[in-house]
């Protein structure tokens, strides 16, 4: 322990020493950015542009006149970036002499060339009046219920429909329950039925009976 204690002395010296340094070292190195950001052409303040340290989750926004500020680190990379304009990057020195920096920022607008569209009118309008009409407009919900419940649409969905397991189940137990109601007699011919006859009638008009 007394080949200890010396050694504790002079780090308890040297310690605070060190600390100190590497806080003025990180103070140093800190700079407040300042200026403002303003069109090439004609020195107009540019509002909410974005100013971002790249590699950072830092940043900030111009106000309305284009000012702005942020704190930066000496030798970071400043990013000013605007939907109309394009992106300009801005490289803080390192041998910086003190703790301000400020800049006038310029931004050149940036311009965007779309593919050329030539609108031509109609050579008459008769023909207008024609492709208008002839133009096919596709169907709403309420035209696509409409037609989904139609009669026409749903006999045929019932004759191309196949049965499942319980309505297949319930025309077997129907058959066995005629079959066993007229057991040791003749069963009823519907030859004479006019009820039958009205039916098959209608059947036949309505095209039941047509191949599909």
């Amino acid at each position: 322990m007394k080949k200890i204690l010396p050694y504790l002395i002079v780090a308890l010296f040297i310690l605070p020493v060190s600390v100190n340094a590497q806080f003025e070292s990180v103070r140093d190195s800190v700079v407040q950015l300042y200026g403002v950001v303003m069109t090439a052409d004609s020195l107009k303040g540019i509002p909410a542009v974005s100013i971002l340290v790249k590699g950072q989750n830092r940043g900030t926004m111009s106000n309305g006149e284009g000012v702005f500020s942020i704190v930066v680190l000496k030798g970071d990379e400043v990013e000013f970036s605007h939907v109309s304009y394009k992106t300009k990057n801005v490289s803080i020195p390192r041998d910086l002499n003190g703790n301000q920096h400020g800049i006038v920022q310029l931004m050149v607008a940036d311009t965007v060339y779309l593919p050329v569209t030539i609108i031509r009118p109609r050579p008459t309008p008769q023909q207008f009046e024609r492709d208008f009409v002839k133009t096919k407009v596709p169907d709403d919900n309420i035209e696509i219920a409409r037609q989904n419940t139609d009669a026409a649409k749903r006999r045929a969905l019932m004759s191309s429909t196949s049965a499942d397991g319980q309505e297949a189940t319930n025309l077997q137990f129907r058959n066995m329950a005629n079959k066993a109601t007229y057991y040791g007699q003749m069963p009823p011919q519907n030859i004479f039925n006019p009820a039958a006859w009205s039916e098959f009638i209608q059947s036949w008009k309505r095209g039941d009976f047509k191949r599909k």
